[in-house]
């Protein structure tokens, strides 16, 4: 299952699907691949072959390219084409010192300004996460795990605040990625967003704040019990 597929579900991503250009479609995909690791670090890009397997032209392709290059998903070196990046464990401290403060802050304002649609959808997705089975794939669970940060960003309305934690989160799943297999209690994890999800539902800001800073402090501690 793709974050499109969620969409299918009745959510959506933060684009608007309805006003989605070829280039943010190739985007939303090529940037998932990337962050599943479906695109391992240090892949060649090659446009012809994304533009084939997405249908689209090499133009919106190559668009979505320079993109994740600002996003840094990718690199580009001169006479030898663009990779996907290295995961650098190195930079685990740093993201993390970041979302420790940025996240609670989207947590507690998606809780004091959420509009009631936003919060039904957001009550629905909670009920959708309390059905992760532990014996569920944990790539795809995963998945449902950037979907709720990405929805929770959404809610809080900041759309510089989304697009930066969206960021984050894309790097920090990179990580999580590389020690999927060694992680046995994934579900349990993305389980964590259901108190969190009510919580804003609820308007809660501070358990919002509470919950969300508990669960980034979570992630870098199960990844840092590995290294």
């Amino acid at each position: 299952m793709t974050l499109a597929d969620f969409e299918a579900d009745g959510f959506q991503t933060g684009t608007d699907v309805g006003t989605e250009s070829n280039a943010d479609r190739a985007y939303e995909v090529i940037r998932e691949r990337l962050v599943m690791l479906d695109i391992r670090p240090g892949e060649p890009i090659n446009d012809d072959r994304l533009s084939a397997e997405l249908g689209l032209g090499r133009t919106p392709v190559r668009e979505a390219v320079k993109r994740l290059e600002r996003d840094r998903l990718v690199v580009a070196y001169p006479r030898r084409g663009t990779f996907a990046t290295a995961v650098d464990l190195t930079d685990l401290a740093d993201i993390s010192e970041i979302r420790k403060q940025l996240e609670p802050t989207a947590a507690a304002r998606a809780a004091r300004t959420a509009s009631a649609d936003m919060r039904a959808r957001l009550g629905v997705l909670a009920e959708s996460i309390a059905a992760i089975d532990d014996g569920d794939d944990p790539r795809e669970v995963l998945r449902r795990d950037v979907y709720v940060h990405r929805e929770i960003y959404r809610a809080s309305g900041n759309p510089h605040l989304e697009q930066i934690l969206i960021t984050l989160d894309g790097h920090a799943t990179r990580i999580w990625c590389l020690f999927l297999d060694r992680l046995p209690d994934v579900a349990s994890h993305v389980r964590e967003h259901i108190a969190l999800l009510e919580a804003i539902v609820a308007g809660d800001e501070a358990a919002a704040a509470d919950l969300t800073l508990a669960h980034v402090t979570g992630f870098e501690r199960e990844i840092r019990a590995l290294l």
